[in-house]
């Protein structure tokens, strides 16, 4: 069931790799919410009831919920809906993507062999999912799906900490949730006031901006 779980969670970053809806990617971020939620509650194997509480509340109220809405509100009020002419195709995209969870399996099995306590599943997964949100950032052109890079970024370091100490203590999650929050919000508001001036969200329109 757990395996069936992260499977689903590795099968959002290749749909993220192959579609140019922008909405697309902001329902991929809350699936993979949702399914970090189900991780903390049925893999987590703790017996620190706030810890877990609030590892709850970070992943199903602010991952699955609060981020997509408010992303989902800047994408509609700049009107911002395809990845226009990425600067690699959908198909070599799938392709490099595809690539990249094959050695992240590579390489979590041979690391499997060498260190204990390492997931070789979750491991393969977490690695793979934090070099394609790296990979989404540098071969898009919008601001919007580097935000978005960003979270599913984000997203795979928390699912490899799982998989590699399978504790997080309370004052580091509560300190990554703090930051993620400040910067969807500080980039949400970067992204209207750019739209407001220039009518465009390309990362080419940065090179014109000035104090």
């Amino acid at each position: 069931m757990i395996q069936f779980i992260i499977i689903l969670f590795g099968l959002t970053m290749l749909y993220v790799s192959v579609t140019t809806r922008i909405e697309s990617y902001v329902k991929a971020i809350a699936a993979q919410g949702v399914i970090l939620f189900l991780l903390v509650l049925f893999d987590y194997g703790t017996t620190n009831l706030p810890n877990l509480i609030f590892l709850s509340f970070e992943t199903l109220v602010v991952k699955a919920i609060a981020i997509p809405i408010f992303l989902m509100y800047v994408i509609r009020k700049n009107g911002i809906y395809r990845e226009i002419d990425p600067y690699v195709t959908n198909h070599s995209s799938l392709a490099i993507t595809t690539a990249i969870f094959a050695a992240g399996f590579y390489i979590a099995y041979w690391s499997a062999g060498t260190v204990s306590n390492i997931r070789p599943f979750y491991f393969g997964i977490s690695i793979s999912t934090i070099v394609t949100g790296l990979f989404i950032i540098i071969s898009r052109k919008k601001i919007i799906t580097h935000v978005m890079g960003y979270m599913m970024l984000e997203n795979g370091i928390f699912l490899l900490a799982l998989s590699i100490a399978r504790e997080m203590p309370f004052i580091v999650a509560m300190g990554v949730l703090l930051d993620i929050f400040i910067a969807v919000y500080l980039l949400g508001l970067f992204i209207n006031k750019v739209q407001d001036s220039y009518s465009d969200t390309h990362i080419n329109t940065l090179a014109k901006l000035k104090d």
